[in-house]
């Protein structure tokens, strides 16, 4: 179980997104942005306790029209190897010292737990709680393995394809994560092997749902 510590990071997370959204080619920029400001999430245990793994819901402003991005990341004490390019920033943590954030879309901890609460062997965590669970966080898919590994990733326009491989079964499949950069509420209609959904806030502080990560079949492509 991941321990939330209630401390500073200078800079912080958002401050370091502010100068990092725009590097992005899924960014959509409100008027006046980038000014991310925080609008919900969740958060996933690392089951070897070293990586911090959260999902954040990130409103480009205050305006009752804002954009809202989905920002996976997670949190190192130490840098990752080869991932130099989705490297969002370092930061100082009050209790634990540097640590070196990352678009969490290229972290094999990451992908491996998000696979995993797809396929029903994790538990969405609440964003600021320790050993809370997240109901709201609902996966809608039936595996064809119980653990996948990371294959590469790639933004498109809107979102960021993640290419898995199953593991622990007589023949690999690949299968392709989508994460949705860009959030939209409602029910979403578009054809997918599976989905997970989630709730976030709006600027007026209601509550909004939709789709945040899909899964695809094997012919899911990049774009």
């Amino acid at each position: 179980m991941a321990v939330i510590h209630h401390t500073t990071m200078q800079p912080t997370k958002l401050e370091l997104l502010t100068a990092w959204l725009p590097t992005r080619s899924w960014y959509t920029e409100g008027d006046g942005g980038p000014r991310p400001v925080k609008a919900g999430g969740f958060r996933l245990d690392d089951p070897e306790g070293e990586v911090g793994i959260e999902f954040m819901a990130v409103a480009d402003g205050t305006e009752g029209d804002a954009v809202v991005h989905l920002v996976p990341m997670t949190y190192r004490g130490a840098p990752l190897e080869g991932a130099e390019h989705a490297l969002i920033g370092t930061s100082e943590h009050g209790v634990l010292g540097t640590r070196w954030i990352y678009d969490g879309t290229h972290d094999p901890v990451l992908v491996a737990q998000l696979y995993a609460l797809l396929a029903g062997n994790a538990v969405a965590q609440h964003q600021s709680r320790d050993d809370t669970p997240d109901p709201t966080v609902v996966a809608a898919y039936t595996p064809g393995a119980d653990a996948a590994e990371l294959v590469r990733a790639a933004d498109g326009s809107g979102h960021t394809d993640i290419v898995v491989r199953t593991l622990g079964t007589p023949d690999a499949t690949e299968l392709t994560l989508r994460v949705r950069r860009v959030l939209h509420a409602g029910t979403d209609t578009a054809p997918a092997a599976g989905r997970l959904t989630a709730d976030w806030l709006l600027p007026d502080g209601t509550t909004a749902r939709g789709a945040c990560v899909d899964v695809l079949t094997a012919e899911g492509s990049l774009d």
